[in-house]
């Protein structure tokens, strides 16, 4: 087994409860970590072999472009097309920070953690 992970993937993107969240919109970081069988790709040095972290960047960025309330929302759905788009990924953690929500204080950012396994492993 092996680890791909793709840090601090930075999106504007207009996500919240607030409407001037959806209107205004604020900046975001995206890191992910996906688990898969790597031994193929470390011998034949196939891009076909392997989990695309093109691909994976690609999917968070047209996802993170879809409005949601929630950031959860939107984690989820990375997970669901990294799991329909990558037959190779076994599991997948993914962080969604807000960057300086908008909550009356002083934060950096607000994050939230989702994981997932593949469902059909035996």
């Amino acid at each position: 087994m092996g680890i791909i992970k793709v840090e601090n993937i930075k999106v504007f993107a207009y996500h919240g409860c607030l409407d001037e969240e959806t209107k205004i919109g604020s900046e975001y970081r995206i890191d992910l970590v996906v688990k898969a069988d790597l031994s193929s790709s470390s011998k034949t040095d196939s891009l076909n072999d392997t989990v695309d972290y093109v691909l994976l960047n690609k999917i968070v960025k047209e996802e993170m472009n879809i409005p949601s309330k929630l950031l959860e929302t939107v984690a989820q759905r990375i997970l669901n097309r990294i799991f329909i788009e990558s037959n190779l990924v076994i599991k997948a953690k993914i962080f969604v920070s807000k960057i300086n929500p908008p909550i009356g204080g002083d934060v950096g950012m607000v994050t939230i953690k989702l994981t997932e396994k593949r469902k059909n492993l035996e």
